[in-house]
């Protein structure tokens, strides 16, 4: 999509939240290309309206979830918001099931609708920082998978890894020493990181490094700055990365 009004996009490990505007024009592009992303897709009206086109079917809001590499092309009008959450996450697993090997489905909104009245602060008011946003859209993704994201204390051995990669933003830390810092063999340690993170070792890595250039790019940073500061070989790596798991040009991240 090209020309996409205000709106937010925060990141956090394993899931994303993006809030935007598409204002009613005949001026603005309003559909994607079809394409399909390795992340799963909820999206909802924010008082705005949209649909897609999955293969030969027209799949109109206010609310769709959409399975993991499943080819798209999205049409918005108006606000919406979108969540991605990783498969590979837990969250993600407890929403696969739901979709039972479906291409898409459509959940109750009225499980939402409270979430969607208070994302609306993002136009009508002082904007929200990126936590409380954040927190919004955790609170979202625990709802659709039904996971209350219940507190608890990590493995000290994983929290001196995650201690590792959150002091050095350019960490390039591999599974292997990654297991070493946690005295874990890496099979051990591979398996240890999903129970107490939720995600794969790599996939957090790769998380971790969207997030830091995302927010980077909100700073003002261009994009090669930005994915240089994440720990991207160059631009075009975190472009190719960044496309491959939202589905849209990373350039589109100057334009909220």
């Amino acid at each position: 999509m090209k020309h996409v009004a205000r709106g937010r996009i925060v990141i956090w490990e394993g899931a994303s939240l993006w809030a935007f505007e598409v204002p009613d024009t005949t001026s603005i592009r309003r559909s994607t290309d079809f394409h399909a992303h390795h992340a799963i897709q909820l999206t909802f009206s924010v008082g705005g309206g949209f649909r897609f086109r999955i293969g030969a079917e027209v799949v109109e809001g206010p609310i769709v979830l959409i399975a993991p590499d499943v080819p798209h092309a999205y049409e918005p009008q108006g606000r919406n918001a979108m969540i991605f959450i990783e498969p590979e996450s837990r969250m993600g697993a407890a929403v696969l099931r739901d979709l039972a090997g479906g291409s898409f489905s459509r959940p109750d909104l009225s499980g939402f609708a409270d979430i969607a009245a208070r994302l609306s602060c993002i136009w009508e008011g002082p904007r929200p920082d990126d936590a409380v946003l954040a927190g919004l859209g955790m609170e979202l993704a625990a709802r659709l998978s039904g996971d209350p994201k219940v507190a608890r204390v990590l493995d000290p051995r994983i929290a001196r890894v995650l201690e590792r990669l959150s002091a050095d933003l350019d960490s390039r830390l591999n599974a292997r020493q990654a297991a070493a810092i946690a005295c874990l063999s890496e099979s051990r340690f591979s398996h240890r990181f999903v129970e107490e993170v939720g995600l794969p070792y790599r996939t957090y890595v790769l998380w971790r490094r969207l997030m830091v250039a995302v927010q980077g790019i909100a700073a003002g940073n261009t994009l090669t700055d930005a994915a240089h500061d994440a720990g991207f070989a160059d631009s075009a790596h975190f472009s190719r990365t960044f496309l491959r798991m939202f589905g849209v040009p990373a350039s589109l991240l100057m334009m909220i």
